[in-house]
């Protein structure tokens, strides 16, 4: 959003705040102004910041317009490119997709403990997205989800473990 669209919207919200029921127009935020700050900007001057002819104000005016329209005066600049005002990035939203989907599958398959488990256990890692893909590399390296089987999931041994005795005694 750019500084020019932030201030078109405070206008429209002071607007409603103040009764107007409509945005409050550049002259009536500049005669406001000087009545409740004892000082302002030109009609002008906001038209030009509003319109991006301005694209950069004083840190004067900066504080002037945060002071009237009550907001931290670091929000009246242009937000960076790819900036989101959402409140979760579009790698957080494919992380709640995906722990959905997993903990969906858990439920699908509740018969199997073991799948039922293993599912379950990925959703409940911080970043389950990142645990399935790794669990993709693993199975794209050769040998390796067979090595990771074995040392994981050794299987028992058979007998006692010990050497069977000698044929021979002494």
């Amino acid at each position: 959003m750019t500084l020019g669209d932030k201030l078109r919207s405070l206008r429209i919200i002071e607007g409603s705040l103040r009764g107007f029921n409509r945005p409050m127009t550049q002259s009536e935020v500049v005669a406001a102004m000087k009545k409740e700050l004892g000082r302002g900007l030109s009609q002008a001057y906001l038209s030009q910041i509003e319109s991006g002819a301005r694209p950069h104000m004083t840190n004067t005016s900066r504080e002037l317009l945060a002071r009237f329209f009550r907001v931290y005066p670091g929000f009246l600049v242009d937000d960076p490119a790819g900036y989101s005002r959402e409140l979760q990035s579009e790698l957080r939203t494919a992380d709640v997709t995906v722990d959905s989907w997993l903990y969906s599958g858990a439920d699908q398959f509740a018969s199997d403990t073991q799948l039922e488990r293993a599912l379950l256990s990925i959703a409940e890692v911080p970043d389950s997205r990142a645990a399935l893909l790794l669990l993709g590399e693993i199975l794209r390296t050769p040998g390796l989800a067979d090595r990771l089987s074995e040392v994981l999931q050794p299987r028992p041994l058979t007998g006692s473990g010990h050497p069977p005795p000698s044929s021979s005694r002494n």
